[in-house]
């Protein structure tokens, strides 16, 4: 019989069993059911809603389920449904009608809400240490790199010269943000549901407060219809894992790219590459791919729970046991991703050599000879039109800017003077873009300093 059975005259349909459990997924929970439990349970007994040595045999008796678990000795069913229920079952198997008595003054709505929230602070907490270690080796491979000189891109297409590690560092900021959203997110997630019961509140005189002391969380839900039919907390989970897939897929395409012997910018360590099945040359950035890839099945269980959220009524509905499976592997996956990512990126060799014979291919100091002689008065649309210009004519000469003479400069434009040879070259155009945030080496510096205080915090 069901432990929800009583006013039944059948027994359920084996399919239905199988369609209507969530055993199968939601076993992953089982440490903070117990937990949730037992704080229940004692909140009980403070109440006088049951006994101190009833409060006593369920929580041993729920910590010895929680020990048969850990050791694989508790097997479970479908017809268990869920893993309150199979946790519930188990215990009163274990002590009788005293287990029966933990269900009082709850449901499993307001339960499950409990247990998510007490599983998604846990795996927050994760993920952001992750995050960290992902950080450290980003500065470490942008500090180890700092002279190099890399050519910046917009439109897939060379622009302007910029330092590696300042490159880096843009997705130190990325992380940093992200690593920001997820503090945010913890807080709308550390409150605590137990005690809105179905959807109403119950009749008997439990303390929320003292539950929530207990389980270590910072607030208690202020209204019972919204404390079990809110799911805001695991699409906004989705939604930042979202935008940390979708930084860390922005960070494997540069990587895919730097690795092709087109751009040759890195190499990528045999031990984070695979090979091919029939062309023995092949030398693949297959971690890099899969975390590119992994971002649209993380995308895909965003708008999963959104959609199932966009009609329901309250206050519970069965639809909510979609929302756990979505963010479940959302939840492995941004942790794998990030762990393998930070693993590879650790061991990539940087051809500077190669940056640098590809900085000079694409005239990605024009700006910097522009900006000169808009510095000595000429409107910044005419000095973009004269250098312009010199691109072409390098263009029908087969010259770069650095390579034109002082004399070829003076014939696009009598401003010119001896020292656009000097500003012409790279290391020049790296050391003038010293604005705050900028590439230069001193502004790198500044921002490894920066990014070296955060990981400190």
């Amino acid at each position: 019989m069901k432990l929800w059975g009583g006013r039944f005259n059948k027994e359920s349909s084996k399919l239905l069993e199988k369609f209507n459990a969530s055993i199968t997924f939601d076993i992953r929970m089982y440490k903070e059911d117990i937990m949730g439990s037992i704080a229940h349970s004692k909140m009980l007994a403070k109440q006088n809603i049951i006994s101190k040595e009833e409060q006593e045999k369920i929580e041993k008796a729920l910590k010895e389920i929680e020990l048969e678990i850990d050791n694989d000795e508790l097997e479970f069913s479908l017809a268990d449904e869920d893993i309150h229920m199979a946790i519930e079952k188990r215990l009163i198997q274990k002590i009788g009608d005293t287990g029966k008595k933990l269900h009082t003054a709850r449901s499993r709505n307001d339960q499950v809400a409990l247990d998510i929230r007490l599983y998604l602070k846990k795996e927050i907490k994760n993920i952001k240490e992750i995050i960290i270690d992902l950080l450290k080796v980003i500065k470490e491979v942008a500090k180890n790199n700092k002279e190099v000189i890399l050519p910046g891109y917009t439109h897939l297409q060379r622009a302007q010269p910029i330092l590696f590690a300042h490159h880096l560092l843009a997705y130190f900021e990325m992380l940093k943000r992200d690593y920001d959203r997820l503090n945010d997110l913890y807080k709308r997630v550390d409150v605590m549901p137990l005690g809105a019961s179905a959807l109403a509140g119950t009749t008997y005189n439990i303390d929320r407060h003292f539950v929530a002391k207990e389980l270590g969380f910072g607030k208690v839900t202020n209204n019972s219809l919204d404390s079990v039919s809110d799911r805001d907390f695991i699409a906004e989970t989705n939604f930042v894992i979202a935008m940390i897939a979708m930084h860390m897929s922005r960070f494997s395409e540069e990587i895919i790219l730097w690795a092709t012997s087109e751009f040759g910018f890195i190499n990528l360590d045999d031990a984070y590459s695979t090979g091919s099945s029939i062309m023995p040359q092949k030398k693949n950035p297959d971690i890099a791919e899969l975390v590119r890839g992994k971002t649209g099945r993380i995308y895909g269980n965003l708008i999963s729970i959104l959609t199932v959220m966009k009609g329901l009524p309250l206050a519970y509905n069965k639809d909510t046991q979609e929302d756990k499976e979505g963010v479940f592997d959302s939840i492995d996956n941004i942790k794998i991703s990030l762990e393998i990512f930070k693993e590879m990126l650790a061991t990539i060799k940087v051809n500077k050599e190669n940056m640098i014979k590809d900085i000079y291919k694409g005239f990605i100091n024009a700006t910097d000879i522009a900006d000169y002689l808009a510095k000595k008065g000429i409107p910044f649309r005419e000095a973009h039109e004269v250098v312009g210009k010199l691109v072409a004519y390098c263009e029908e000469n087969n010259k770069y800017l650095n390579e034109l003479t002082f004399d070829e400069y003076k014939k696009f434009n009598e401003k010119f003077e001896e020292d656009i040879i000097e500003k012409a070259k790279i290391e020049t155009c790296i050391k003038d873009r010293n604005s705050y945030g900028g590439t230069s080496y001193s502004e790198v510096e500044r921002q490894l300093k920066e990014a070296e205080k955060f990981l400190k915090n």
